[in-house]
């Protein structure tokens, strides 16, 4: 089978060979319409075939194995769309493949707007006519995926909404798999013609993402019986819409709401197929109602006082929930009301009731993720959820830094508290990010030490567990204020000190320190 690399090396030097003879051959040296071909340049209709384009009159033709159409057609549907349509300028073949691409995403990334663009710079403000004239040449036939992501503040100006409608129409068709249509919430509110997902593309979507725009499903929209995931994020919907649509959705997997806040009373037909559930800040809810009877995984971030009624929560494997109190609340209630659960995250930003010691177990659980925003709370006490989960083999424990004043372990030296009567004899990974001197924080970590013998690694982060410069795209650490840098350096003092003589020489050892490229204390 041919590597698509060699093709894309051979796509890559002819379209270099062409690019220079129409620079020749037009006058002031104007390059082709993105995704278009110059109508002066003869070209052959296999892209397998040697041609007589090239520029010194030798054939550089590809030389390997002629494949079925069918085959390079998905070839060239695998490309980034800007290499897709420069390509378009080799063969008569590429050309035909173009204009019946499967996969059209369009952002500013795909076209290539993104490279030294300013809000000034003309090449950042043909967004809108850039997918005009691509979805003008393409034949409308054929379109698995269709992908519009409007979000810069330059781009705004140049969406209307007739635009939205036409391109829409001209994508949604029997055959479509994937719709992803995320706007920029600056752009007047899009009413989403439902009347385009007609019963002949229930048929075949099996993907639908709809962020800030107004969506309003009714009886006539018909069944979605193929769509297995649906995505609303900062969409005008209400309950009853909702249900509506998800009535007809037999084989949807999962749902997932985020900022959908005309949402009161999100009710969940018995939908057998639905396998996760994500409810996210839609701050007008008040309850949740499912039936759907196989739920594994839930994400929730709102209120304690928002009702949950779900249907087989013994079934549920993997619980995030998100917001005050949750603590306390997932220690307590959590274990007897989802009692197979194996990965639990928790996140609360203002906790002031410590962890108490009670005697129901997550006896499934294996991961565990606690992220915490305030610090007058008793880190030590979350040996609680340690003592409860006997098959527990990563801990994650995140400590936000914030402004309350703590009892910092290099000015209280006193004796560390214990609690040699727990062990656990599945823990493997322990991972702490924002790591300080905190005395309860330290206290935790020797508890951890001291009380675990499977442990295979431990990794004490004192920065906030951003990817390195090594790693970011950008090349460079997130910054870090002066007072964390200064926090950061004292932690390191409490590990040396307190931690690093207790851990055991079969445990790999990793303290995550400020770069020093990155992060310096200035004087």
């Amino acid at each position: 089978m041919v590597e698509l690399n060699q093709l894309m090396s051979l796509l890559r030097q002819r379209r270099r060979q062409l690019h220079q003879r129409d620079r020749q051959i037009q006058d002031h040296g104007k390059p082709p319409p993105y995704g278009s071909t110059y109508s002066g340049v003869k070209r052959k209709c296999s892209p397998c075939q040697n041609d007589d384009n090239s520029l010194d009159g030798q054939t550089n033709g590809y030389s390997g194995p002629d494949l079925p159409e069918d085959i390079w057609c998905h070839i060239h549907s695998l490309m980034p769309m800007r290499d897709a349509a420069q390509t378009a300028c080799v063969s008569r073949a590429f050309l035909g493949f173009w204009r019946c691409r499967p996969n059209l995403v369009f952002s500013e990334e795909t076209l290539g707007l993104t490279e030294n663009a300013c809000i000034y710079d003309k090449s950042s403000r043909d967004f809108a006519s850039t997918v005009c004239h691509i979805l003008k040449n393409h034949s409308g036939v054929g379109v698995k995926t269709f992908k519009l992501e409007v979000t810069s503040v330059y781009n705004r100006q140049e969406i209307c909404l007739v635009d939205l409608k036409n391109w829409l129409q001209i994508v949604i068709k029997p055959g479509i798999q994937e719709l992803d249509l995320s706007l920029t919430r600056r752009i007047a509110m899009f009413n989403f013609p439902c009347s385009l997902l007609s019963d002949t593309i229930g048929d075949s979507l099996r993907h639908l993402h709809l962020a800030s725009c107004n969506f309003h499903p009714t009886v006539s929209l018909g069944c979605l019986r193929s769509l297995t995931r649906l995505e609303l994020c900062a969409v005008c919907i209400d309950g009853d819409e909702l249900e509506c649509l998800l009535s007809g959705s037999f084989a949807l997997e999962r749902l997932e709401l985020k900022l959908c806040t005309g949402i009161i009373c999100l009710k969940i037909p018995c939908l057998q197929q639905l396998s996760h559930l994500e409810v996210l800040t839609c701050t007008g809810l008040h309850a949740v109602e499912s039936k759907a009877p196989n739920l594994s995984s839930f994400r929730f971030a709102g209120d304690l006082i928002v009702q949950l009624s779900l249907l087989g929560t013994s079934r549920i494997k993997k619980y995030e929930r998100f917001c005050s109190g949750t603590v306390l609340y997932a220690r307590t209630e959590v274990p007897s009301n989802m009692p197979n659960l194996e990965t639990l995250t928790i996140f609360s930003e203002a906790e002031t009731v410590n962890t108490p010691m009670v005697p129901s177990k997550f006896l499934h659980l294996k991961f565990l993720t606690i992220v915490l925003g305030g610090q007058t709370y008793d880190i030590f006490s979350l040996v609680s959820f340690l003592c409860a989960s006997p098959s527990l083999e990563t801990f994650i424990l995140n400590v936000r830094p914030g402004r309350m004043e703590r009892i910092s372990l290099l000015e209280d030296p006193s004796n560390l508290r214990k609690m040699s009567e727990h062990s656990h004899n599945k823990l493997k990974r322990v991972q702490m990010i924002n790591f300080s001197h905190v005395k309860t924080l330290v206290e935790l970590t020797c508890h951890i030490l001291d009380s675990t013998t499977s442990l295979e690694c431990l990794t004490l982060d004192v920065t906030h567990g951003a990817p390195r410069c090594s790693v970011n795209k950008c090349g460079k650490c997130l910054p870090m204020r002066r007072e964390a840098l200064v926090e950061a350096h004292r932690a390191l003092l409490a590990i040396q000190t307190y931690i690093n003589p207790k851990v055991p020489s079969t445990v790999e050892f990793n303290v995550l320190e400020p770069c020093s490229r990155c992060h310096t204390v200035g004087i």
